[in-house]
């Protein structure tokens, strides 16, 4: 049985499969598409860990900046 933070017309899962998206990018979309969903649990706490996600992969790809020794 699904929780109610599952109930969507299109999951999160196969939003992700259908882009290829990586973890972290996946994880943005599973927290921010049931933040404010699941009884309980405050919104914010599923949109900051979106957020978390977001920061590692923006560090990721962000070019290594030269250092000037």
């Amino acid at each position: 049985m699904h929780n109610n933070h599952y109930k969507a017309k299109v999951q999160p899962i196969d939003l992700i499969e259908a882009f290829d998206l990586n973890f972290n990018r996946a994880n943005v979309i599973k927290y921010t598409s049931r933040a404010g969903k699941k009884e309980g649990e405050p919104e914010i706490k599923d949109l900051e860990k979106a957020l978390y996600y977001l920061q590692r992969e923006i560090n990721r790809i962000r070019p290594i900046e030269p250092t000037n020794l």
